[in-house]
């Protein structure tokens, strides 16, 4: 049994021993945007911009299950941006990666630039080596969304603490149970909940997690002042999709593992990249740092007309962009502007049967 076991657990019976006889386990959803005040208002629900019970409710079981104090949002890009906000002033540097989600590179430059905040750029396979004198903050995103490259986060916090730079970490490809960025001494990390942490790709949503109370305090005052707070039935959604995150996200990983053997085999497949194989270039590091080699596979065939035809054909494969759901979805990346082969595809596997998922795959890049 590994720590992260024991974590989950106790995260998954939060409530279990504090729950009232002849209450309910499952938090309510309270649909409210006010609450009694007395004359003196001191009680934590005030106004709803400000707290909601069904928020606490989800906050409490994932600051367990992070091990730091929790402040969720309605997007993934949301809790991104108090991230920011929270941390950067005029004057100050930041360093992104230049390999990963490209949102958070086009929201430095419509946003982060135009207040003064100068915006640099690294691979991310090389920011452990990447001198951070004069930068606030650094961030990183390990395993890289789409290429899947990885970052050594204990080799980034140590160069940060000769600094004094804050270290954010966006967690959201491995979920908490695949890696734990502030055991590795992260300041901060952030998770887009829209994908593998609620599963079933229903709902938008976020959060932000910090051991920091400064860090977490300036986050939280954020949300409160700038209004980026999420709907109650958002959060029972992500609530009710996080106490089934474990047995997901392992068959998601045990599948990636099968298929990504098979993909590496195929005669049709140019290159296959995941962090679960000796053949990626960090696999030494994803064994050091992280759980499993996750649920993303970077799979490149012969060009774009092979890509979208196996994308097409294969009858396990939804056409959509986003990943982390139950169902094994697949996109060729380079339409979004992504650095990458134009026979390139993010593959996100689900948690269909493994042998059959397999299977259908091989038949329809046979047919591509």
């Amino acid at each position: 049994m590994s720590d992260t076991d024991d974590i989950f657990a106790r995260s998954l019976h939060y409530a279990s021993k504090t729950t009232g006889f002849g209450e309910a386990f499952t938090p309510p959803i309270i649909n409210t945007s006010v609450y009694r005040l007395a004359a003196d208002p001191s009680n934590i629900y005030q106004y709803t911009r400000w707290g909601n019970p069904t928020w606490t409710a989800l906050e409490d079981s994932l600051s367990i299950l992070e091990d730091a104090e929790t402040v969720t949002f309605p997007s993934g890009m949301a809790a991104i941006a108090a991230v920011f906000y929270g941390t950067l002033k005029s004057g100050d540097r930041v360093l992104l990666p230049s390999d990963g989600y490209y949102t958070v590179r086009m929201f430095a430059e419509k946003y982060l630039q135009p207040m003064g905040v100068m915006v640099d750029h690294c691979p991310t396979s090389e920011a452990a080596n990447r001198s951070l004198a004069g930068y606030r903050v650094v961030w990183v995103e390990t395993p890289s969304n789409p290429s899947l490259d990885l970052a050594d986060i204990a080799g980034v916090v140590r160069n940060a603490r000769a600094t004094g730079t804050t270290v954010a970490v966006d967690n959201t490809t491995t979920t908490p149970l695949g890696q734990r960025p502030l055991e590795l001494g992260a300041d901060v990390l952030v998770s887009a909940d829209t994908k593998a942490l609620n599963g079933h790709s229903d709902v938008l949503f976020g959060h932000v997690s910090s051991r920091n109370s400064q860090l977490i305090g300036a986050v939280r005052d954020w949300r409160k002042i700038a209004g980026a707070v999420s709907g109650p039935h958002e959060a029972w959604l992500v609530h009710r999709g996080l106490e089934t995150l474990e047995v997901r996200y392992s068959r998601m990983c045990a599948n990636a593992l099968a298929l990504a053997r098979r993909l590496a085999e195929h005669s049709k497949v140019v290159a296959v990249r995941y962090p679960g194989l000796p053949s990626h270039p960090a696999h030494a590091l994803a064994q050091r740092q992280m759980t499993s080699g996750g649920s993303l596979i970077a799979l490149t065939l012969a060009d774009k007309a092979a890509a979208e035809r196996f994308i097409e054909r294969c009858a396990f494969v939804r056409e959509s962009t986003s990943f982390g759901g139950v169902h094994t979805c697949a996109e060729r990346r380079a339409r979004w502007g992504d650095a990458v082969p134009d026979g390139f595809i993010r593959l996100s596997v689900g948690c269909e049967p493994t042998e059959v998922l397999c299977k259908e795959v091989e038949r329809a890049l046979d047919a591509a």
